[in-house]
């Protein structure tokens, strides 16, 4: 027995050091991969949109704010100012994983451009700084010229870049949005007509998902008790599904929160609700929860992406490393480092998979004589890159420093029940992150599901979930 323990031990070992040594070199392969399509995307779209499209490979510029809600952009000689909006997005709301990812290309630029920069100030005076009056105190902090562009772009009310771009799905399903006056987002109500549900629940799905992942499966499968108890509102998130999908969008929490708050609390003029979310979208479920503290009745948890972060770590970074470890197995954190880390590559993806997404339905159905429904295909096909790009990055990363009072806020200020579900083999999220939750919340009660995963954990039981679920609520009921 000691022997096999040892075997397993060092097998356990070499596959480790296996894993590193052949990921390091994929992932500088992809490194330089990304690099070149970046500049072969900057010609594609020069030649068939007559406009450079900015990047995040973009040098970053300093960036000093100053009173009155504006920014001093600075790059090289020149400056100028850029107004700044509070109403519409605040710079907090950008995470610095979109511009500052380290990879080997990055490194090695870095260290061409301090060594050249070093040659031209070897006889160059520099000239001092103007003084700041005082009273007038200014931080100083980076910001990469993308943001900048953006911003401008909100600012004046101006779309940077029409929808569809080239790179994106043209078709009806896709685009429904941009023909309604509406900018608010689709959402699928089902319940008791004229307003006899004495309570509504929201449903918000996760990454690269839609409000299908609700409707397909649990709506159907609620009872008829609940089904006249109970109004479900399952929303497509900003940037997914039938949604609207802004180019000019930074896809910042605050955005995606305002635009829930308007399309469902508002429009359907709920007062008191439960929430059921799912990965990305428990962060969104917090975030509202924190914002509606009364209003909540209970709070239903699906792999909620929280990892603490430990003392001294940038924050941002720890979670993009955790989130996506650069690591070509398994093969779900292989995934993730591709969507997570290569803007150019997954958009690369988006053009292949998403803008061609009717194509892969309709082999899909022929391949499996239409027996397989394919309404997943439609939440992982219907999004653009810059939705989905910016919305993993400002959410999942950019949030890493607000979880923390998130959770204080339910545990404290919230006394509706918390309940957590986790697939115990899910490779995207770890079932450790639900028990991060729970340590935060000690009332939250964590019920794992053998033999299910990220997706499973709804998909393929779905009847005994929505049994759950009306349990939860009923109890909840009582409880008030």
């Amino acid at each position: 027995m000691d022997v096999m323990c040892t075997a397993g031990s060092v097998m356990r070992f070499i596959g480790g050091v296996l894993n590193k040594a052949v990921s390091f070199v994929v992932f500088s392969v992809l490194d330089l991969v990304d690099f070149v399509l970046c500049f072969a995307y900057k010609v594609a779209d020069f030649c068939i949109e007559a406009e450079w499209r900015p990047c995040y490979c973009s040098p970053t510029k300093e960036a000093i704010t100053s009173s009155g809600g504006k920014i001093l952009v600075s790059e090289q000689w020149e400056s100028k100012i850029v107004s700044l909006n509070s109403s519409k997005l605040r710079l907090e709301d950008i995470s610095d994983t979109l511009y500052s990812r380290p990879s080997l290309v990055t490194e090695v630029s870095k260290l061409t451009v301090n060594e050249l920069k070093k040659l031209k100030l070897d006889g160059t005076t520099m000239k001092p700084c103007k003084k700041i009056k005082k009273g007038s105190a200014r931080s100083t902090f980076t910001i990469n010229s993308i943001v900048v562009e953006m911003l401008q772009g909100k600012m004046v009310g101006q779309q940077l870049h029409p929808i569809p771009t080239w790179s994106d799905c043209d078709c009806k399903f896709c685009n429904s949005w941009a023909s309604s006056s509406k900018d608010t987002l689709f959402v699928k109500a089902q319940g008791p007509k004229d307003n006899k549900a004495r309570e509504d629940v929201i449903f918000i799905h996760g990454f690269i998902s839609s409000s299908a992942f609700w409707t397909e499966t649990l709506f159907p499968n609620f009872s008829s008790t609940a089904k006249s108890t109970y109004r479900f509102l399952a929303v497509d998130l900003l940037g997914f599904g039938r949604s609207p999908k802004p180019a000019d969008s930074l896809y910042t929490l605050r955005e995606h929160v305002d635009v829930i708050e308007k399309s469902v609390l508002e429009d359907y003029k709920v007062k008191s609700f439960h929430i059921v979310a799912h990965s990305l979208g428990c962060i969104l479920a917090l975030a509202i929860a924190v914002k509606h503290p009364g209003s909540v009745k209970s709070l239903t948890l699906l792999s909620p992406p929280y990892y603490p972060v430990p003392k001294g770590e940038a924050a941002t970074q720890y979670v993009m490393r955790k989130l996506a470890p650069r690591r070509v197995w398994p093969a779900m954190a292989f995934c993730a480092s591709l969507a997570c880390w290569y803007e150019h590559i997954s958009r690369t993806i988006c053009l292949v998979i998403c803008k061609n997404h009717r194509i892969w339905e309709f082999l899909t159905k022929l391949v499996t004589r239409n027996r397989v429904r394919t309404f997943l295909m439609e939440g992982f096909f219907c999004h653009t890159h810059n939705a989905a790009w910016h919305t993993l990055h400002n959410i999942i990363c950019g949030t890493a420093t607000k979880l923390d009072r998130y959770l204080d806020v339910v545990r404290d200020r919230l006394s509706c029940d918390v309940t957590i579900f986790h697939g115990r083999d899910d490779e995207v999220i770890p079932l450790e992150c639900s028990y991060n939750v729970q340590r935060k919340i000690p009332r939250a009660r964590v019920k794992v599901v053998e033999n299910k995963d990220h997706i499973t954990i709804v998909v393929g039981r779905q009847k005994a979930f929505a049994r759950e679920l009306e349990q939860i609520w009923n109890a909840a009921s009582r409880s008030k």
